[in-house]
């Protein structure tokens, strides 16, 4: 019994330093591979988009990101707003590739909005691209989705619109991690890039045909949609350049029931990992394979918090294996460092990291609550309604 005691705990130690040290392991890969897969291919016409716009309950910052899409250099498109549940009455667009559409019924989640927006298709479009409420669309957007023209899903960037608060700017450093990890270089190494919700596009027949087999209920539309697409052998483009703006978490409370949804999701969800990972072994399939393993990995704050609790445990009883995890972690922090500097964080984001142990603990405290995340409001109340331009200017003084 003793000997198993022991194995059961040094296996459970060998998974979690494997997920710690995985994207430096990655990125060492990417840095000498990187170069063999090829360039974009980019369309010789404007591709013609459906823009689906989702909004519940609030439409605040609608305007603006319609502004930004109107702005973009770009015309083939047009814009579908889903105002589920919300006040329609203040929103007036004066162009007629803008259409607002309200449903009947109240529909409360991600597929259902975009199952109605395209029953109200007015013609038929290559691509369909879907943009948060509370995003802001770069002005080359559509022109970089066009470079990778013969896929059949994309990803693109969420950059922070803002970066008002301390939890903001933490918030904006989680994202470059895990655009430069789960997106870039998962990409360039054969993979492919896990979806963020927005600033992502699909070829309309291929996600229409998702729509209709699959009824997500609550969240976590992205990890059921990345996992139909990858087990089918097809790969998730990743577009560095194919930018929104996206409203980053600023408040304590706001990022409780945002996390708690999300960890929510990833404990429904992780099981895809295996099957995913398995069948990556038995197919010789690297895009499986790879994103297998990305998909059983926990919330970062999990394993952090694993990880440091085994160096303390290790550091009585076996000192030699609290050197191993003192290692791990150092490695797993120049990682994050690395994730940052290719994603030119700025001086506010490398301020902010002090307050990580912060950071942290308000995830805890989602996690206490993820059991009945679902039971919240599927609305997140948004509160930066800034132009294109009025965000360069933000950016510019940063």
């Amino acid at each position: 019994m003793d000997t198993l005691i022991w194995f059961l705990w040094y296996l459970v130690q060998i998974v979690v330093l494997f997920q710690l040290i995985f994207p430096v392991l990655l990125w060492a890969l990417w840095l000498v591979f990187r170069r063999k897969h090829t360039l974009p291919n980019p369309a010789p016409n404007q591709i013609d988009y459906a823009v689906i716009v989702t909004a519940y309950e609030y439409t605040n910052t609608l305007a603006a990101a319609v502004e930004s899409i109107l702005k973009a250099d770009y015309e083939n498109y047009i814009v579908y707003i889903v105002a589920d549940k919300c006040d329609t009455s203040n929103l007036v667009f004066n162009d007629s590739r803008i259409l607002i559409l309200t449903p009947p019924e109240i529909l409360g989640s991600n597929t259902a909005s975009h199952n109605y927006a395209v029953s109200k298709f007015i013609r038929k479009h290559d691509r369909l691209t879907i943009i948060d409420s509370d995003n802001l669309v770069h002005p080359q957007y559509f022109n970089e989705l066009n470079l990778f023209s013969n896929e059949l899903a994309i990803q693109g960037v969420r950059a922070a619109k803002n970066l008002n608060t301390t939890i903001a700017c933490l918030d904006a450093a989680r994202d470059m991690y895990y655009h430069f990890y789960d997106g870039q270089i998962l990409y360039q190494l054969g993979s492919s890039a896990t979806l963020s919700g927005s600033g992502m596009a699909f070829e309309v027949e291929f996600y229409t045909t998702f729509l209709k087999n699959n009824k997500v209920i609550g969240a976590g539309f992205d990890k059921v949609l990345q996992n139909y697409i990858v087990s089918r052998g097809i790969r998730i483009a990743f577009s560095a350049n194919a930018i929104v703006y996206d409203e980053k978490t600023s408040k304590s409370d706001q990022l409780i029931k945002q996390r708690a949804r999300w960890i929510n999701t990833w404990f429904k969800y992780f099981k895809y990992g295996f099957s995913m990972a398995y069948n990556g072994i038995t197919g010789l399939d690297r895009n499986q394979f790879l994103f297998g393993l990305i998909l059983l990995r926990p919330p970062l704050f999990l394993f952090l918090i694993a990880s440091v609790c085994f160096l303390l445990v290790n550091s009585w009883i076996d000192p030699l294996m609290a050197i191993v995890w003192l290692v791990g972690l150092l490695l797993f922090v120049t990682g994050f460092f690395i994730s940052l500097f290719y994603g030119k964080a700025n001086d506010k984001i490398y301020r902010s990291l002090i307050n990580i142990p912060y950071f942290v603990y308000h995830q805890v405290i989602s996690l206490l609550k993820s059991k009945s995340a679902n039971k919240h409001s599927v609305a997140t109340n948004h509160y930066h309604s800034q132009s294109i331009g009025t965000l360069k200017e933000n950016n510019d003084e940063n």
